[in-house]
């Protein structure tokens, strides 16, 4: 071991785009009590070996961590971390054993702890026990960022780690104040928080909560989002907004143009229940109120129709049943009506005129609204911007993704709000496609 090292250990990984941004965080994670600070995969990829010594001069008290991730070449790139002032370098366990063997030598030679990543390894506890007869002087369970978008947690294989092996055992993935006692509890020396910190508006504030958690082994609110199931996806959807869904789809999702019929600040969440019909054909839309459930998006496909299918007692009839809202491709009107009573209506276009109810069309198909592809059961996220769908299939994920997003921008509006700008902290210019 290099150093004498007091378990458990606070070790903030900055997993940021940025070296100006996770010098910043870095000083001010050191300042609420952060003992190892890292410079993560996607800082040394964007930076180079720059951040790992930007760090070191910046924080020569504090053990700074290279996330090298290293898969090959484990001594060239273990010395290349320690020459620029990491005191432990990142390996990933599912390298070759001779990868593994000429990473410990490195260290051993540049004064360089090494430390294993078991991301991707079948069998944890085995792999565990193979790396510590190599040498290796940290393990580390880590749930990563696309596991954890549908609810993975590293606890349970932590305390199965443990077990395995005599060597300190470190538990990444979405960790924060209100679990970092579990992963203590479960067996980690230590703890690896990422965006609990980063993304914190105070990172200071944040650090020490987490600090204490660890400390106190108790559960400390955090006031930052918890990752949910399928079970809490209404109350993590009604918490963003249609942009920051369509920004956790990698801007797709969202529908065309949409006139908003919503009282402001609304905000709407749930399955859809889709409907075709013709213009102004208004049977199969009010016959799908009475096949509609509680909380259920109406969604019309009326072919971008101007002849109004949807008008004020229809709205009146969903609201008495607990329907959220509805979308239509296609026209709608009485629209002030609409906004007294309060609900939620999005349409294309904004008529007086009303069709008849000819019957044509059919329930629960799948259609296409606005541009969109909807199916029966994805969800519906709307707003005053518009509107955006979640296929069935990733309901979870993206929510959870899209908490994401929003705790970014926080950390973002933070920042603007000392006196930056966006393109100053996004650092545009650096970053602007080569072409």
């Amino acid at each position: 071991m290099v150093g004498a090292t007091e378990y458990p250990v606070l070790h903030v990984a900055l997993d940021l785009l940025n070296l100006h941004r996770a010098v910043q965080i870095a000083q001010e994670a050191a300042e609420g009590g952060a003992d190892w600070i890292e410079a993560g995969t996607p800082l040394i990829k964007s930076e180079g070996m720059e951040a790992v010594r930007a760090l070191r001069r910046t924080l020569p008290g504090k053990r700074i961590v290279a996330d090298m991730k290293t898969l090959d070449v484990g001594a060239f790139e273990v010395e290349m971390a320690a020459k620029a002032g990491a005191a432990v370098a990142i390996v990933m366990g599912i390298s070759d054993d001779d990868t593994i063997r000429e990473s410990v030598r490195a260290g051993k030679k540049y004064g360089c702890e090494v430390m294993v990543d078991l991301l991707g390894c079948a069998d944890k506890p085995r792999r565990a026990r193979e790396l510590q007869a190599l040498g290796v002087d940290y393990l580390c369970v880590h749930v990563g960022i696309d596991e954890q978008m549908t609810g993975g947690t590293p606890f349970e294989t932590v305390r199965r780690v443990s077990e395995a092996t005599a060597l300190p055992v470190a538990a990444a993935g979405g960790i924060n104040s209100e679990t970092a006692a579990e992963a203590v509890r479960s067996g980690a020396s230590i703890v690896i928080v990422g965006g609990a910190v980063t993304k914190a508006p105070n990172v200071a504030g944040s650090t020490r909560q987490i600090r204490k958690a660890m400390l106190a082994r108790k559960v400390i609110r955090s006031g930052l989002y918890k990752k949910y199931g399928t079970a809490g996806v209404l109350e993590a959807l009604l918490k963003v907004s249609s942009s920051n869904v369509s920004d956790a789809l990698h801007r797709k999702g969202a529908m065309g143009e949409l006139h908003c019929i919503i009282p402001r600040g609304c905000r709407v969440a749930g399955p859809a229940l889709t409907v075709r019909t013709a213009d102004g054909d208004w049977a199969k839309p009010l016959e799908a109120i009475d096949l509609a459930g509680k909380g259920d998006v109406i969604v019309i496909d009326a072919g971008e129709g101007r002849a109004a299918v949807w008008g004020e007692l229809a709205s009146w009839s969903c609201k008495v049943k607990g329907i959220a809202a509805v979308v239509i491709d296609g026209g709608v009107r009485d629209v002030q009506d609409i906004l007294e009573v309060g609900f939620p209506a999005f349409a294309t276009h904004i008529v007086p005129n009303a069709g008849e109810p000819k019957g044509m069309g059919e329930i629960g198909a799948e259609i296409v609204c606005a541009g969109q592809a909807v199916r029966t059961g994805d969800w519906v996220v709307g707003d005053e911007s518009g509107v955006s769908v979640i296929p069935k299939e990733r309901l979870a994920e993206v929510a959870n993704r899209a908490l994401d997003v929003l705790e970014k921008e926080n950390r973002l509006r933070e920042e603007i709000r000392r006196g930056s700008t966006l393109s100053k902290v996004m650092e545009l210019y650096k970053w602007e496609k080569v072409r």
